[in-house]
């Protein structure tokens, strides 16, 4: 599984917004894809909301890809 680090620089990011960021997908729109498609996870647990409210110590995964996030 590929780990990346996410640097949060504000209170939290939206998920679909973190795999843009991250370069996971290529716009919003396919994060929300991903999402709705129940391929995303959040510490280890299921994740339906698209803009769910993603903080500091909270770690994503999706298609072998881990997304670490820290507080910048």
């Amino acid at each position: 599984m590929q780990n990346v680090t996410f640097e949060l620089t504000g209170e939290f990011v939206a998920l679909n917004d973190l795999l843009k960021l991250t370069g996971v997908v290529d716009s919003g729109g396919a994060g929300k894809v991903l999402v709705a498609n129940g391929e995303v996870t959040v510490d280890g647990q299921l994740e339906t909301r698209k803009t769910c409210k993603i903080r500091a110590g909270q770690s994503v995964a999706v298609g072998g890809v881990r997304i670490r996030v820290k507080a910048a």
